[in-house]
């Protein structure tokens, strides 16, 4: 796993270990942080608006956390779909549990659950 510093809270993670089964990979890019957030792109160039949108909600509550840009592997998009039993992305994961995607996000976000669920967990 490697990780590119894209501000003092923000990591672009990426899979190194190409040996590991892909279950190991994806569980190694869930314990890389907090909270992950598996997207089209990069926090800084966003690829597609539904991760832009994810990204600047997490930016806004100021919280920490890594990326993984899904266009850069075609085995981790296709298989944290099947790990996650969610078709598409982004996804946003808390302490290795999947939230859900841009719309539960934004839903969340606008409730005040996200920040409450982000700080309890």
């Amino acid at each position: 796993m490697s990780f590119n510093v894209l501000n003092n809270d923000i990591q672009e993670i990426s899979a190194k270990d190409k040996n590991a089964d892909l279950d190991t990979q994806i569980k190694n890019l869930l314990g890389s942080s907090k909270i992950v957030l598996f997207m089209k792109g990069n926090a800084q160039m966003p690829q597609c608006g539904f991760s832009a949108n994810s990204v600047a909600i997490l930016k806004h509550l100021g919280v920490g956390f890594n990326t993984f840009n899904i266009l850069n592997d075609p085995e981790i998009r296709q298989g944290l779909k099947e790990f996650s039993n969610w078709p598409t992305y982004p996804q946003l994961y808390v302490n290795g549990k999947l939230l859900g995607g841009n719309d539960i996000i934004t839903e969340m976000y606008q409730s005040g659950e996200l920040q409450e669920y982000i700080t309890k967990n």
